[in-house]
């Protein structure tokens, strides 16, 4: 059964679907080629063809809302409006811009539009503390105190969200969204639970984490760490300690990699495949780089089926992972 912080990741997931195109753009995936809870929707190809023909794509903004798609986006209040929020992504080697066109709030009243550097749900941030370049508090762009100075914001990673509070009916604002690339992404959101992706952190010391918000098998095909060949069960008193670069599982309910429960430890650098099945609500692979060397892994998953999950034989650490409570 789905925990509470599944349910509502799938169903900002839900939202980004819905948000990539009005109802007449959107086609169901054939129940043959998804999961009974597979939560995504596919772009019609009118939407494909609009968007390849170089338009800007325009629509107005819910309270609630989530976009993956470039273009220009309206937010107007029809009521007091409190506790708003918009949730961005984009592929993993992309950047988000989002750029202020027009701002009608009142600042004095209390309404307020903020800027947040990643995502923030139940108060866990994505990425966390460690792992994000900046402090919390500078991660934060509130438009009532910036104003005029700073009407362009680009994230740091493939995720970005704006918060707003907006009490007069009428008032609101227009935002512009612009994706850019990043030729070395570090944190990322999967938008999918599915797919293939290689890491590199190139002589940075940083720490970089990829976060896939479904229980799933994940195949570690390639690690190079710049020092030779081990895979540790993480123990209390083992691991990677004193290890400048690796590469460590982690699994939990929420969020932030840095609340996660520590499952697995790769310390050194191998050619082959390591495969266990993580049956957390989200399973993360965190690499800590020294910035004595260029790290590299290379790594596939699916999300976990039913069937998987009932074999729990060899490489399986569903064990580790608990419910809400």
């Amino acid at each position: 059964m789905p925990s509470a912080f599944q349910f509502q990741c799938h169903f900002i997931l839900i939202f980004l679907a819905a948000s990539k195109g009005d109802t007449r753009y959107l086609e169901v995936r054939d129940a043959r080629d998804a999961g009974e809870d597979e939560p995504f929707l596919l772009l019609s190809e009118d939407l494909k063809r609009e968007l390849s023909a170089g338009q800007i794509y325009r629509r107005s903004l819910r309270c609630i809302d989530m976009l993956s798609i470039e273009g220009q986006f309206t937010f107007t209040a029809e009521q007091p409006q409190l506790h708003c929020a918009t949730f961005f992504i984009g592929e993993p080697e992309e950047l988000i811009t989002i750029d202020y066109n027009f701002v009608n709030i009142d600042c004095q009243g209390g309404d307020f539009l903020k800027v947040f550097d990643g995502w923030i749900l139940k108060g866990e941030k994505f990425p966390s503390s460690l792992d994000h370049p900046l402090p919390t508090s500078q991660r934060y762009i509130d438009f009532c105190e910036s104003g005029n100075i700073q009407r362009s914001i680009r994230s740091s990673q493939n995720v970005a969200m704006i918060f707003f509070r907006i009490q007069q009916p009428g008032n609101g604002f227009t935002v512009t969204v612009k994706k850019n690339a990043n030729l070395f992404p570090c944190n990322v959101i999967s938008q999918t639970p599915s797919g293939r992706f290689t890491m590199v952190i190139p002589h940075q010391h940083r720490n970089c984490s990829f976060s896939i918000i479904y229980p799933v098998v994940i195949k570690i095909s390639d690690l190079i760490l710049g020092h030779l060949n081990g895979l540790f069960l993480k123990k209390p008193s083992a691991g990677c300690a004193g290890v400048g670069d690796f590469v460590e599982l982690l699994g939990g309910t929420g969020l932030d990699p840095s609340k996660m429960f520590p499952l697995a430890d790769l310390c050194h650098s191998f050619h082959g495949s390591a495969q266990m099945k993580i049956g957390c609500d989200n399973t993360v692979l965190r690499m800590v780089s020294s910035g004595k060397h260029i790290n590299r892994v290379t790594f596939e998953y699916h999300q976990l089926n039913l069937q998987e999950t009932e074999n729990r034989k060899e490489n399986s650490i569903e064990e580790f992972c608990f419910p809400s409570i």
